[in-house]
């Protein structure tokens, strides 16, 4: 008889959600007359750019003229994206990136769950915790993992983000082989410097170990300083491989357009511990699963490398982060400690208490929903999380709103 794949069952990642969605749709029941005001989505609320609508509409277009139709295009996208990614996202930066070790896609979150299936499944695999929970369900579908047992899956190992360490996880004591990164890190909206990413370049290259650095928040970093690619990094193209997207940046969210960079140098090893290139196992997968991005699409896409295209953008990343910086000066006012919000479109803060409570409270008292950081694992416990994607007017409200009920 036909069988399931039972480590989907071992799933727990959907009770953060669904539990938000029961609880908000209790409320607006009991409330039908009180407006809510969400600040726990991760979603962007301003519309696309006006370059990037432009370029569609012109695409579209295109495609109802005989000589301009695009059919099934190149799996990898088109050159004219790619050679746009490679020459403002990262050569611009100093980056040795070419256009053909970018993979264009329909979102950082399929990449960053689709890449562990080139990997064996008996690899050893870290995440950070609190953790964006794609990358662990992705490898407890794959079967990498035991139980749930006491809010964490047996097989796992946790990379602990706290207050004691400024949400910046240490390297791990025993040697692993995938080791998942997020910078701007989404939940906590932390950063990482330059030295603290060499030293997790330093330690995978020591274990022959594969980063998966998710970029996708690159955008709103403000300190040109900071690294916005693990690229940046000396002997990076080595060992890691990069996420990024258009959804928060240029809200690309409906529309769908990311990509992922594997690097020609980087080499994972088959059973008999012959070098094998990633790039060409990624290839494969992605040719094979994937037909491509649509062509309206990456046109739009490559519209924000224009002159306009790229003030547009920066247009909107500003006026996230401006609610951003007010998110987190009023939780500071409020004797908050709080991280995010400078370099990044969340903002984590320290409740002290249970999660879930103080969700509850925001919701029923001020009508404002937040996210739980226990959602996101065991060391998100104690902590909330508010987004920074609404716009300037509701965020000002929920603001005044929050500040009303934590001030009693």
């Amino acid at each position: 008889m036909i069988r399931i794949n039972p480590h989907f069952q071992k799933l727990q990642a959907s009770y953060l959600f669904s539990n938000i969605a029961q609880r908000v749709a209790a409320y607006q029941q009991a409330n039908p007359d009180k407006p809510l005001i969400k600040m726990g989505i991760g979603d962007v609320t301003e519309p696309l750019p006006e370059v990037c609508r432009t370029a569609m509409k012109e695409a579209v277009d295109e495609m109802g003229t005989r000589d301009g139709f695009h059919g099934y295009g190149p799996e990898q996208g088109y050159a004219f994206l790619r050679e746009a990614i490679a020459e403002n996202e990262y050569q611009s930066r100093g980056c040795d990136i070419g256009a053909d070790e970018i993979f264009v896609s329909d979102g950082s979150k399929c990449d960053s769950g689709n890449i562990q299936e080139i990997f064996g499944t008996d690899i050893s695999v870290a995440v950070p915790d609190p953790v964006y929970p794609v990358y662990v369900d992705t490898n407890v579908m794959a079967g990498r993992t035991g139980r749930f047992v006491d809010g964490r899956f047996e097989g796992l190992t946790y990379l602990e983000a706290t207050p004691d360490n400024g949400y910046t996880p240490e390297l791990p004591e025993q040697p692993v082989d995938l080791i998942y990164l997020c910078f701007p890190n989404n939940p906590t909206g932390a950063v990482a410097t330059k030295e603290q990413l060499q030293r997790w370049v330093d330690y995978a290259r020591q274990h022959h170990a594969i980063i998966l650095f998710d970029a996708a928040y690159q955008a709103f970093i403000q300190d040109d300083a900071l690294p916005h690619s693990i690229f940046e990094i000396e002997g990076a193209k080595q060992c890691a491989i990069e996420f990024r997207s258009f959804s928060k940046n240029a809200g690309f969210t409906g529309t769908r357009c990311a990509f992922t960079v594997v690097p020609k140098d980087l080499v994972a090893y088959d059973p008999e511990n012959n070098e094998v290139p990633v790039r060409q196992l990624w290839s494969r997968r992605h040719s094979t699963k994937f037909n491509g991005v649509s062509y309206p699409v990456q046109r739009a896409a490559a519209a924000i490398y224009s002159q306009a295209g790229k003030q547009q953008v920066q247009d909107l990343v500003q006026g996230y982060m401006a609610n951003a910086r007010q998110i987190r000066e009023t939780m500071i006012e409020l004797g908050y400690d709080c991280v995010g919000g400078d370099h990044a479109p969340y903002v984590w803060i320290r409740t002290g208490g249970n999660s879930w409570d103080f969700f509850d409270r925001l919701l029923n008292e001020a009508g404002v929903v937040c996210t739980p950081g226990a959602g996101f694992g065991k060391c998100g416990e104690g902590h909330i999380r508010l987004s920074a994607f609404n716009s300037a007017v509701k965020t000002g409200e929920a603001l005044q709103r929050i500040r009303e009920v934590l001030s009693r």
